[in-house]
């Protein structure tokens, strides 16, 4: 990708004070990066809202995933940075081996801290750090997965009076992570991925 798609992709930082929903929240683990791609690439570049991808990978991994969901979306996407402040029209991937936390002031901050079920980063941990900044502002996505990370994060952001979505697990590479925070956090919706784009975009309007 060039300089110039890159500072396009870049320039969409739009202020979502009138917005209801700031920050989506994308947790995945195995089979993760073929289950999100469809959902960015559903989002227009001028997505008003900010977007967070925690997905479990290797800590020696390279920035492949990035790569692969920049080529696969229109916004663009990058890892996120310690102390970065979170802009909207930009989605943010977790890096490996850290566990990614959301700070009341909008930026985020990284840890070493030991493994959250058996992951860093780890999809609870960031879904409640940021459950607690954003509140109803929050909307957190679990898909496909074989463990059940993210189940309690998401019913923290249920608690808070954020929205609550999950992939079915039908569709699932994984099931298991579905299940669990369906029994957990009794999403607001339940649906195949090729639905979860189109809603993201409608939830972007409601003000």
């Amino acid at each position: 990708m060039n300089n110039t798609e890159i500072t396009q992709k870049s320039d969409n930082n739009y202020i979502t004070k009138n917005h209801k929903y700031k920050v989506i929240i994308i947790g995945a683990s195995t089979g993760g990066l073929k289950a999100i791609q469809p959902i960015l690439s559903a989002l227009p570049a001028e997505f008003a809202l900010s977007v967070i991808v925690v997905m479990h990978r290797h800590k020696d991994t390279d920035s492949y995933l990035e790569r692969s969901l920049d080529d696969s979306s229109k916004m663009h996407v990058k890892q996120a940075d310690e102390k970065e402040e979170i802009k909207a029209g930009v989605v943010y991937v977790a890096p490996p081996n850290y566990h990614l936390l959301i700070e009341d002031d909008g930026t985020f901050s990284m840890s070493v801290e030991g493994e959250v079920n058996y992951a860093r980063p780890s999809i609870d941990v960031v879904f409640e750090s940021a459950a607690e900044v954003y509140g109803e502002g929050l909307v957190g996505v679990i898909l496909t997965g074989a463990n059940k990370d993210g189940s309690l994060g998401l019913k923290k952001i249920k608690e808070a009076g954020g929205l609550a979505i999950v992939q079915t697990p039908e569709t699932s590479e994984a099931a298991d992570m579905p299940r669990a925070a369906m029994a957990v956090a009794r999403p607001d919706y339940v649906l195949p991925i090729e639905k979860i784009g189109p809603l993201l975009r409608k939830l972007e309007s409601e003000g």
